[in-house]
């Protein structure tokens, strides 16, 4: 690491706590909260949790401008490439990663699915009815990390980070409330955290924005556009919202509580949230080493032991889920290729079980460049694979074509970028957004020659049917 930014580094270790909700309750009264999470300790899949808040900068991208502002009050707007604004932002510290922390500060938020037209030349078609960023990014000059294999809580502060802006909070206070809170828990349960909060979490019934015959007049148009040459698999979504009111943050906790996943996330925005229960890495960058980690293949979870052997065992040998997974890895191999070199494929097409259904995923690996950063990684493999389909923009032109509405955060991405270069995000799946009074939520999947639509429809529900029947039941009006 940087002699610099060794000296401007300070770690003050705290009190580790097993259900890491406690450390973002601790600060969400802060602006720009957000709490990267790792699923712990229902999910064994995931590892650090990362908690943050008062960002010194945030970059705010919709359409062609990204707004750069600070808690001064300063802001400018600017059209270059948004990726590229970030990357100056943090400066050029990568690749000297720290021996023991995966994010040491730098940036954490998320880049929407949308922010692909800042990549690529696509369509105007689809309605654009969700009014948050395409990206939102905050610079984050402190965080909580929980690490729950070493079981241990530190609060890192990295003043180099402030440049020649005053903190937003100064970092004694920062260090007190986190200090302070160790020593006396928020709330030992769900339930009395909600029956302490004021706000409380209610909702309606979602509503699909496909009717059963438009779903299946879109698959039928995909599968022509196979047959004739245009693409090989597309991902294709149907959206699914309601109205709600109340604290999104409640209805996360209920939803972690059913569905843990290695890459949720929330974020507190200006004007909405974000609940993301993702089981999907995207991109991780440890030094020079490079991983993603697709998803492809999936089944729903058998309602008795039996059963559920007998679903894993028929995903494991089902022909074209597997052959969906390999088309993506070989799409992500040339992504990688851009940036990388001595690209493999360690892990193909291995099963992992979640919640409510069991999955294909494979890893894909690479050694970066020499010159080449994490961001440069993230940006040219923008958006991932897995949730486009294959050649990417063809899959991409035709996902504009059919869905209804613009995606939105949904397939983007979420995670951090540390300021010595380490990265980890998320493909944003099982993923919520609260825009106004409305609650979006989106279930897809890849489509081949050979699928079903009916199968396909029914695996598009099932993957957000437990987020959707959670929230109806437990917080329905």
């Amino acid at each position: 690491m940087p002699r610099f930014l060794a000296e401007k580094l300070r770690i003050i270790p705290l009190v580790y706590q097993p259900k890491p909700a406690f450390w973002f309750a601790a600060v969400r009264h802060l602006p720009y909260a957000v709490w990267l999470d790792s699923g712990r300790p229902a999910s064994h899949y995931g590892r650090f949790d990362i908690v943050c808040a008062a960002p010194q900068q945030v970059l705010i991208t919709k359409g062609e401008q990204t707004r750069i502002s600070d808690h001064t009050g300063s802001c400018r707007n600017s059209s270059d490439d948004p990726f590229y604004i970030l990357r100056d932002l943090l400066g050029n510290h990568e690749n000297q990663t720290h021996p023991t922390l995966p994010f040491i500060g730098g940036a954490v938020g998320y880049f929407g699915y949308d922010l692909g037209r800042r990549l690529e030349v696509l369509p105007a078609l689809a309605a654009d009815d969700i009014a948050l960023p395409d990206m939102h990014i905050g610079i984050y000059p402190w965080a909580i990390i929980q690490d729950h294999e070493q079981q241990t809580a530190s609060l890192v502060i990295n003043e180099a980070l402030s440049g020649s802006l005053e903190s937003a909070y100064n970092f004694l206070e920062i260090e007190q409330l986190c200090l302070n809170a160790s020593q006396k828990p928020m709330f030992h349960d769900l339930k009395q955290f909600i029956k302490t909060d004021k706000n409380s979490f209610k909702i309606n019934y979602f509503q699909s924005n496909l009717k059963v015959d438009e779903y299946r007049q879109a698959l039928t148009r995909i599968q022509e556009y196979i047959r004739a040459g245009d693409c090989y698999q597309v991902n294709f979504a149907q959206r699914f919202s309601a109205d709600y009111s109340g604290d999104p943050f409640v209805a996360y906790l209920a939803l972690r509580e059913v569905l843990p996943s290695p890459f949720s996330g929330f974020m507190q925005l200006e004007t909405g949230a974000v609940l993301s229960l993702s089981p999907e890495r995207f991109i991780q960058v440890r030094g020079t080493q490079v991983e993603t980690k697709p998803i492809k293949g999936t089944i729903k979870r058998g309602t008795t032991d039996q059963e559920d052997i007998a679903n894993a065992q028929w995903l494991q040998n089902s022909q074209k889920n597997r052959a969906e997974n390999v088309m993506i890895v070989d799409l992500l191999r040339n992504d990688l290729s851009k940036h990388c070199t001595d690209v493999r494929v360690p892990a193909l097409c291995e099963l992992q079980t979640f919640a409510n259904v069991h999955h294909l995923v494979s890893t894909v690996t690479g050694q970066l460049n020499e010159g080449a950063t994490a961001i440069d990684v993230l940006r040219d493999a923008f958006p991932g694979g897995s949730i486009t389909g294959a050649p990417k923009i063809r899959a991409m032109e035709i996902i504009e074509e059919l869905e209804p509405t613009r995606r939105s955060l949904y397939c983007g991405s979420l995670g951090y970028i540390s300021a010595d270069g380490q990265m980890d995000t998320s493909i944003a799946i099982r993923t919520l957004v609260c825009d106004g009074n409305k609650i979006h939520c989106w279930g897809g999947g890849g489509i081949v020659a050979d699928s079903e639509t009916d199968q396909e429809y029914r695996e598009s529900i099932a993957k957000v049917q437990v987020l959707m029947q959670t929230l109806e039941q437990q917080f329905k009006h």
